[in-house]
């Protein structure tokens, strides 16, 4: 497995800490288990960068040239994509879900990569924009980040946001309309082209019955339609089908939850980090959810007569993804990896813990609205022998062994894994260790940490509480170093010393 590029510079440091969680929750949908899911993410990662870089890619919005492919999240997605095609060309589609595997050797695999023309409308129509509207787009209906966010992201004005939004959706919309056209088609396609651009264009126009009929078993056309109909809510469905395919729905689904979650979705009194109004999460929250619902009764209509198709929410490759999402990458997409921060560091498998002081101890709320059974994943102190709520101290310590692994690392970050094997059957667990260089850990994934001081402190996810016999348990986390960066030490697992292979 390749190890992850090491930025050129503090600007491809930050737009790292930016991309890698999307890229690993898209590819945790695409494979069989948490640790597959990080050589996946790393080696697309890898690919995906490198092609960046080949196309001397700027971030920012002040080049005013057009993009030579899609922005950087998509482009790091398909490279997800492409790479696990790869995989099961090259005999290792064991590690990949069972129904990508289906999708990958169909005919809808092949629209995405096969001749340009035929490729799915909303794919085009994004690469035909130029970068920095294409970002904007993908940012706030895709990633559903705040506007606020997005602004800052992308050096805008946060006051005229809103307005470049609408811009830039109609830019798109113009973009489909004219690769829609530009499609091979048979003629009653062509015969639907201009009653189709005409009723998507007013949110109170009818749908001849002939046209509806006709988008019932035409794909072609009923993909054009949910990229030309701007209101309603469908674009981020669009989108994220078009661009991404197989498992776009599943995708779209994480990322909202993910923006719920750093927007306090659910949690009186919460704050914009970002300092935008509260109400702003939510309402974005319910525009997405009646997108989706709206996606999913076009869709519906299609399925009369095709199976399935990239963008639709009543795909058998999208309802499979979505019940393969039940292992959620831990990290915030908006965080920039720190250094130095003396303050203790919080981070969540789903969701941004809050603490309750009333006995000394923290227990942490999970947020994220998905039920992933009774349990619910919690953060410690970071203090040895603390128990919350979820506590696994109720479970006999156990003899264990740890492998520490630093997969990557670059001037002041790093990337590590940490792999605990167990002599005995746990239904929840809790590992902790020692830093002692001021490392500093900022994301996490497939555990919920707390940090404080040099104690760090992982606890098990709401999915993978339950470890067998002899089995092993692992996650990944990113994090910060200066000066020196050498392992750490003081293992335990629910309290018990662990020895370090």
């Amino acid at each position: 497995m390749p190890d992850l590029p090491t930025p050129q510079d503090a600007t491809e440091a930050a737009l790292f800490s930016e991309c890698w969680d999307a890229v690993l929750s898209y590819a945790d949908l695409c494979t069989s288990g948490s640790l597959t899911a990080n050589q996946l993410a790393t080696e697309a990662f890898t690919l995906g960068m490198r092609e960046a870089r080949e196309t001397d890619f700027a971030p920012g919005r002040s080049s005013g040239r057009r993009a030579a492919r899609l922005p950087m999240i998509p482009l790091l997605l398909t490279a997800v994509r492409n790479t696990a095609a790869s995989w099961e060309a090259e005999g290792l589609g064991h590690k990949l879900d069972p129904d990508l595997r289906l999708w990958l050797n169909s005919e809808k695999a092949t629209r995405y990569t096969g001749l340009p023309l035929q490729r799915p409308v909303a794919l085009r129509g994004l690469r035909d924009m130029q970068e920095a509207d294409a970002s904007l787009l993908w940012l706030a209906e895709v990633e559903a980040l705040p506007l606020s966010s997005v602004a800052r992201r992308l050096g805008l004005d946060p006051a005229v946001a809103a307005q470049e939004l609408e811009q830039v959706r109609a830019l798109f919309r113009d973009r489909c309309h004219r690769a829609h056209l530009d499609t091979p088609m048979d003629a009653e396609c062509r015969s639907y082209a201009r009653l189709l651009d005409a009723v998507t264009r007013s949110a109170g126009a009818d749908t001849p019955d002939d046209l509806s009929r006709h988008l019932a078993t035409c794909v072609q056309c009923a993909e054009a339609a949910a990229c030309l109909r701007l209101h309603g809510g469908g674009l981020p469905a669009a989108l994220a089908g078009g661009v991404i395919g197989w498992g776009g729905l599943a995708y779209l689904e994480r990322r909202r939850r993910a923006a719920e979650v750093r927007l306090g979705a659910g949690r009186p009194g919460a704050v914009d980090n970002d300092g935008a109004d509260p109400r702003e999460g939510s309402g974005r929250a319910k525009v997405l959810r009646h997108g989706l619902l709206g996606a999913a009764v076009l869709i519906s209509l299609v399925a009369l007569g095709v199976s399935m198709m990239p963008m639709g929410s009543g795909s058998g490759d999208d309802t499979a993804a979505a019940s393969h999402d039940d292992r959620q990458p831990v990290a915030d997409p908006t965080a920039v990896l720190p250094s130095g921060d003396p303050t203790p560091t919080h981070t969540s498998a789903s969701a941004a813990p809050s603490s309750s002081a009333t006995t000394g101890t923290p227990a942490h709320k999970n947020p994220d609205p998905e039920p992933q059974g009774t349990s619910s994943s919690t953060a410690g102190s970071g203090h040895k022998g603390t128990t919350t709520s979820a506590s696994p101290s109720t479970v006999p310590a156990a003899t264990c062994q740890v492998a520490y692994d630093l997969v990557n690392q670059w001037n002041d970050g790093f990337q590590a894994t940490v792999t605990v094997t167990s002599s005995r059957a746990l239904a929840g667990w809790r590992v902790q260790w020692l830093f002692h260089n001021g490392q500093r850990v900022t994301q996490m994934w497939d555990a919920s940490v707390s940090q404080s001081g040099e104690q760090v402190t992982a606890d098990a996810a709401d999915y993978n509480q339950s470890v067998a016999a002899n089995g092993t348990l692992s996650f990944g986390f990113l994090g910060t170093w200066s000066g020196s960066n050498s392992a750490p030490d003081g293992f335990t697992l629910n309290g018990a010393d662990c020895s370090v292979s």
